[in-house]
Formats: C-alpha cells, sequence, structure tokens
C-alpha cells in the first residue's frame, strides 16, 4: 500500500446514521412517555429537526471531506516529491560511494608513488637546504651584502623549519649566487654609511673591489673598511694606513692611477697589518740581547762604509799613479817616476809606496827586484786587510747572539709554565717573543755582514791583484829599459 492509500479518509455516512438513529429513539422515548397526538406532533417535530440536522450534518461532512481531500492531495505530492527527493539522494549516494572507492584507489596509487620518490624529493630538499646554508655562509662573510641586505632575508627563508622549496625559491637561490659571482669581479664605487675609526658612523664614498677588499674616503681620511659579520655593517680599520698606501689609495679613487692594494684573503692579511707591531716594538720585545746587536750592527756598518771608501781610493790611485809611471819608465825618466811617487806616497799611498820600493831596486837583478815588490806587496796587506777581521767576527758573533736570546727566551717560557700552566697564552708570550725577535735580528745583522764581509774581501783580492800585475809590469818595463840602455 502507497502513501496516499494510508492517508485516505472515510465517508461521515456512518456519523449520519447515528444522529438519525438517536433523534428517532428522542422521538419514541418522549412518545411513549407523553402520549397522544401531541406525542406525536413532536415525534414528526423532532424528525424535522433530525433531518435538518442530518442534512447540516451531511454538508458538514461533505465540506470536511473537500478539505481531507485537498489536504490528502498536498501530502501526495509532498510524498511524491519526498519519494522522487529520496531516490535522488539515493543515486547520489551511490555515485559517491563510487567516487569515494574510487578516491581511495587513487590515494592509495599515489601513496605508493610516493613512497618511492620520497627520498629523491628528501635528498633534492636537502641539497637545496645546504646550497642555500653555504650561500648564506658566503654572503654573511661578503661585504657585498651592505649594498643588497634583502639577499639574505630571502635565503632566510628557505631555511625555515619544514619548508619545503618549489623551483622559484630554487632560481631565487641561483640568482642570488650568479649575483654575488657576478660582484665579485666587479669594482664599484658608492656613497654611504660605515663604522668609522672613532666607532661612530661615518659618512663617504665606498670602493668595492670585488669582495676582497672595501675601500673607504672621507674628507679627513682614506683607508680600508672590514666587513663584520655580526653587526652586517662595514667598520674602518683601527689604525690608519701608511701614507703612502693613503696616496695610492687617493691617486686610484681620483682615477690617476690604475695601481691599488687588494687583500685577496678578504680581510685577514689588513689586520695582521693593523695588528704589526712597529720595528720599535720588536725591537723591545726582544730583551737585552738586542742591545748588543744592535752596536754590532752600527759597528758594521761603520767598518763597511770606512773599508769600502778606502778601497775605492787605493783602487783610484792605481788607476791615476800607475799608467803615468810606466809612461815614464817607458821614456827612461826616472827622476819623472820618482817624483810622481814620492807625490803619492806622501798621501799614504799602498800603490806608491809598493812603486818606490820598485824604482829603488831598478838597478839590481830582476830576482832581486821581483822580491822586493812582493815584500813591499806584503807589507801593505795588513793595511788593505784591515777592517775585514772585525766583520768576519761580528757575521759569526750575530747569529750566535740571536741564539742566545732564543735560549734565554725559552728559559723564561717554561719558568712561566711552571709557575702558571698553559692556560693563559698571553703569559708566555713574553718569552716567545724575546725568543723568536732575538733570532730574527741576530740573523737580519749577520747575513748582511757576512755578504759584506765577502764583497769586500774580494776587493781587496782584486786590489792587491791589480798591485801585483801593476808591479810585474814596472819591473819588465824596467827590464826593458835596462837592454836599450845596454844596446845604445
Amino acid at each position: 500500500m502507497t502513501n496516499a492509500t494510508r492517508f485516505r479518509a472515510a465517508m461521515p455516512c456512518s456519523s449520519l446514521s447515528s444522529l438519525s438513529l438517536l433523534s428517532l429513539l428522542s422521538a419514541l422515548l418522549l412518545a411513549s412517555i407523553g402520549g397522544g397526538p401531541a406525542a406525536a406532533q413532536d415525534i414528526r417535530e423532532a424528525q424535522r429537526k433530525a433531518e435538518a440536522d442530518r442534512a447540516a450534518a451531511r454538508e458538514q461532512a461533505a465540506a470536511i471531506e473537500a478539505r481531507i481531500l485537498a489536504d490528502r492531495a498536498r501530502l501526495v505530492a509532498v510524498v511524491d516529491s519526498l519519494e522522487a527527493e529520496q531516490r535522488a539522494l539515493e543515486a547520489e549516494l551511490r555515485d559517491l560511494g563510487r567516487r569515494e572507492q574510487a578516491a581511495a584507489e587513487r590515494r592509495a596509487r599515489l601513496q605508493a608513488d610516493w613512497s618511492s620518490r620520497e627520498l629523491s624529493f628528501r635528498e633534492l630538499s636537502g641539497n637545496v637546504r645546504v646550497a642555500a646554508r653555504d650561500l648564506e655562509s658566503l654572503l654573511r662573510g661578503s661585504p657585498l651584502s651592505a649594498t643588497d641586505p634583502q639577499r639574505l632575508v630571502a635565503i632566510g627563508a628557505l631555511l625555515g623549519e619544514g619548508y619545503f622549496p618549489d623551483l622559484e625559491d630554487i632560481s631565487t637561490l641561483a640568482a642570488i649566487a650568479l649575483d654575488e659571482m657576478r660582484r665579485t669581479g666587479q669594482v664599484a664605487l658608492r656613497s654611504g654609511v660605515f663604522g668609522g675609526r672613532d666607532g661612530r658612523d661615518a659618512e663617504g664614498e665606498i670602493l668595492h673591489l670585488g669582495r676582497f677588499t672595501t675601500i673607504y674616503r672621507t674628507p679627513q681620511e682614506t683607508g680600508f673598511l672590514l666587513w663584520n659579520p655580526d653587526s652586517q655593517r662595514l667598520t674602518a680599520l683601527p689604525e690608519p694606513p701608511a701614507r703612502s698606501t693613503a696616496r695610492q689609495l687617493a691617486r686610484y679613487l681620483d682615477g690617476q692611477s690604475a695601481l691599488v692594494p687588494v687583500d685577496l684573503s678578504g680581510g685577514p692579511a689588513l689586520h695582521q697589518i693593523a695588528r704589526r707591531p712597529t720595528l720599535w716594538q720588536q725591537v723591545q720585545q726582544g730583551g737585552p740581547i738586542v742591545w748588543p746587536l744592535a752596536l754590532i750592527a752600527v759597528l758594521s756598518l761603520a767598518i763597511a762604509v770606512w773599508k769600502a771608501l778606502h778601497l775605492r781610493r787605493v783602487h783610484a790611485n792605481t788607476d791615476r799613479l800607475m799608467p803615468r809611471i810606466n809612461a815614464a819608465a817607458a821614456r827612461g825618466d826616472w827622476a819623472a817616476c820618482a817624483g810622481l811617487v814620492d807625490e803619492q806616497a806622501q798621501s799614504r799611498s799602498p800603490v806608491a809606496r809598493v812603486t818606490q820600493a820598485g824604482l829603488q831596486v831598478r838597478r839590481e837583478a830582476r830576482e832581486i827586484q821581483e822580491s822586493v815588490l812582493q815584500e813591499a806587496i806584503l807589507h801593505e796587506l795588513p793595511l788593505l786587510q784591515r777592517g775585514l777581521a772585525p766583520l768576519a767576527v761580528f757575521g759569526a758573533v750575530a747569529p750566535l747572539l740571536g741564539l742566545l736570546g732564543t735560549v734565554t727566551g725559552m728559559i723564561e717560557t717554561f719558568r712561566v709554565i711552571t709557575l702558571h700552566g698553559t692556560g693563559d697564552p698571553k703569559l708566555m708570550s713574553g718569552g716567545i717573543s724575546e725568543a723568536l725577535v732575538t733570532t730574527e735580528i741576530g740573523l737580519a745583522v749577520a747575513i748582511p755582514v757576512l755578504l759584506v764581509h765577502t764583497w769586500l774581501k774580494r776587493r781587496a783580492d782584486h786590489v792587491i791583484g791589480d798591485m801585483e800585475e801593476q808591479a810585474m809590469h814596472l819591473v819588465n818595463t824596467i827590464d826593458r829599459q835596462r837592454e836599450q840602455d845596454g844596446d845604445a
């Protein structure tokens, strides 16, 4: 049975019959009680009234039936609509079930595919993260980040926890790396703010020589800037550069020179220059052994200068005197030879004294002349070699004094270690400085002294060789002149 059948209402005939029966029973009851025509009249009145009530009831029942039928039609329409909606929902449910099953199967396939590719994705993400971290470290240490700080912000986004980079992020990473490479090979001049040597902000011209060296110039000074990775700003070196370096930097900034100092280490060399002690500070670090070394250096310099001038004068006298004497001897003008020799002998010339000794024995045999000249040359040797022995001694003593300073410095270092341990290296720096500085100064003194000694000794030997050569030339001239006089 359908819902429409279940909602049908019965006709009101039974109700009308019940009312007519009730009226008839009432009339009979009154007739039995009263009797007579009056009673019959009352029965008829009651019957008419009953008929009228039954007609009214029928009309009312018809109206109710009409309303019920209208309600039933509406309900049937609603039920039919709900049944159609139910059928549509059941169809949609079946479709959703099929779609759910298809989605579950697709999810299973995707899950299997992701499981097979997850390792590759994780490796790719890890490589991108490592590259981003390396690039971030590079940019934090690059002074070029002062011109574009947003690069670090872009790189920092890739290092977020759980962040998976996409193709745009990888392209951004590559673009930033290429930009850093491009700027590394460029020279850029700009105006900006940096930390001055007094700790305050200063403004001036900033020249970037790639990422290696940064130079600043203000109306007051010119110098080098260092990049501070912690504060992410450029700061000036505590000490200004040397005057020659500052002039070279200014000429480069003005476009007057193509040469400029560049620190390829990116800053450590400039730090080392700023912390480099002066010569006087190094001397003070060497301890008391430095003073004997300084005295040796001064004495060696004085002896070397005096000896070089002396040998130069002797060699000049030889070149100036001997051609004139040989020319006079070739003419047989012994008086002129004697005059030249006496004039030069008064100026303490070794060549003149050797020649004078040879002229005094010109009438003797050749063997006697050679012996006398050789004896005269040997007599002049101490004067020509005077000062060379002290130089040799100084050249040998200087490194020994440096070694002595090294030993005393190491003794001081071990004494400090015994008293205070090795916790603070600054406590040992005094002994180590003394040990290293004295050795350095000792070698710095000994090496030039030995070189000068060797040069002066060769110079003296050359002068002695010239004297021997000129002496033999004089003996040969005397022999030729004697043969000419004998033939005449």
